[in-house]
């Protein structure tokens, strides 16, 4: 079985795989770091330990790495396998700036091109929002904005009422009261975020390109969904998993 682990800035994203799926999926605050918590999260996800044959981590948190990396070592007996830019000369895509570029965007990079199998893109819904454009067998380059619940947060700063509002689409793009002026500013703003970036990529590639969903808040916009050739929430795993494969 093979255990990965996507170290993110705001959870670290844990996977068991066998049997050519997902077994289980979980996360933890990449803040609790603290060896108890971790250890009491493995344990209630992980029930047969010595079945971990393999581990594979990616990472955009440094100082996590080298912690997380060591109590998984301890935990299972196994030596983590660290996704960084000694992996991409396996990889069927070519990376421009490797030292540059999130070892999780080469993950969602590499599970998008292994299932369309040509031009596309990746939009990750995460802390920030990313477009991923692979063309040409490459990563052609990679747009950053704010993620929803970063521009949420920005937006209420100190004020308690603002920081109870939910990430809930409204019906309505106007917003008639302060939630929903809130809601339907950040949440509608990024619809029209979205289709207008895949538009303009689009466009100045002269191409259509296969276009895949993943992150967490993937599915807070359900209005983009028609944009989209696929929603994959494991998408970074697939791709983590898929590094893994072609580097044994």
């Amino acid at each position: 079985m093979l255990l990965a682990a996507d170290i993110g800035n705001t959870n670290v994203v844990f996977g068991l795989y066998s049997e050519g799926q997902w077994q289980e999926v979980w996360r933890i605050d990449t803040k609790d770091e603290a060896q108890g918590k971790l250890y009491h999260s493995l344990n209630k996800h992980v029930k047969e330990p010595g079945e971990i044959k393999d581990i594979v981590i990616s990472s955009v948190v440094p100082f996590f790495t080298p912690i997380l990396t060591k109590q998984l070592q301890q935990k299972f007996g196994v030596t983590p396998y660290i996704i960084g830019p000694q992996s991409y000369p396996h990889l069927p895509l070519e990376i421009l700036r490797p030292e540059q570029i999130g070892t999780d965007l080469v993950a969602d990079a590499t599970a998008a091109y292994h299932k369309f199998n040509g031009d596309c893109m990746v939009v990750d819904f995460g802390t920030a929002l990313t477009f991923i454009i692979i063309a040409n067998k490459k990563i052609k380059g990679v747009n950053i904005a704010p993620g929803l619940k970063t521009a949420m947060k920005a937006l209420a700063g100190n004020a308690v009422k603002l920081q109870e509002i939910p990430l809930k689409l409204p019906d309505s793009v106007i917003g008639t009261d302060t939630t929903t002026a809130i809601q339907s500013g950040i949440l509608w703003g990024y619809v029209g975020l979205v289709e207008k970036m895949i538009e303009r990529i689009e466009k100045e590639l002269s191409t259509e390109l296969k276009v895949v969903a993943t992150g967490g808040l993937s599915k807070v916009l359900e209005p983009l969904h028609d944009q989209f050739d696929a929603v994959e929430p494991n998408l970074t795993l697939d791709g983590m998993r898929l590094i893994y494969e072609a580097i044994r």
